[in-house]
C-alpha cells in the first residue's frame, strides 16, 4: 500500500463517523511518516534516539542504527487470525 492507498483507507474507515477530507487525512499521514521535503515525528524521535510505541501495535525504535517496527500483541494476534 502506497501513501495514496493509505489515504484512501483511512478516508474510507472515518467516513462511517465523521467526514474528514483526504486533504487532512493526507496532512496527519505527512506529519507521521513525513515527505521527502520534510520528515515526520517518527522519524524525527528515531533521529533523537526515542522509542515510539503505539499500544498493540507495536513500536519503532532504532537497533544498531537501522530503524525497525516491533509488532505488539495486538497486531501480532491480528496477523495469525487469533483475534477474540
Amino acid at each position: 500500500m502506497d501513501r495514496s492507498g493509505l489515504i484512501d483507507a483511512v478516508a474510507r474507515k472515518t467516513t462511517s463517523s465523521s467526514e474528514l477530507p483526504t486533504e487532512q487525512i493526507g496532512r496527519v499521514v505527512d506529519a507521521l511518516f513525513g515527505t521527502v521535503e520534510m520528515s515526520g515525528v517518527i522519524a524525527e524521535a528515531l533521529k533523537a534516539d526515542r522509542t515510539v510505541t503505539l499500544q498493540g501495535f507495536g513500536r519503532f525504535c532504532l537497533e544498531e542504527g537501522d530503524a525497525v517496527l516491533r509488532p505488539g500483541k495486538a497486531l501480532e494476534e491480528f496477523l495469525h487470525d487469533q483475534v477474540g
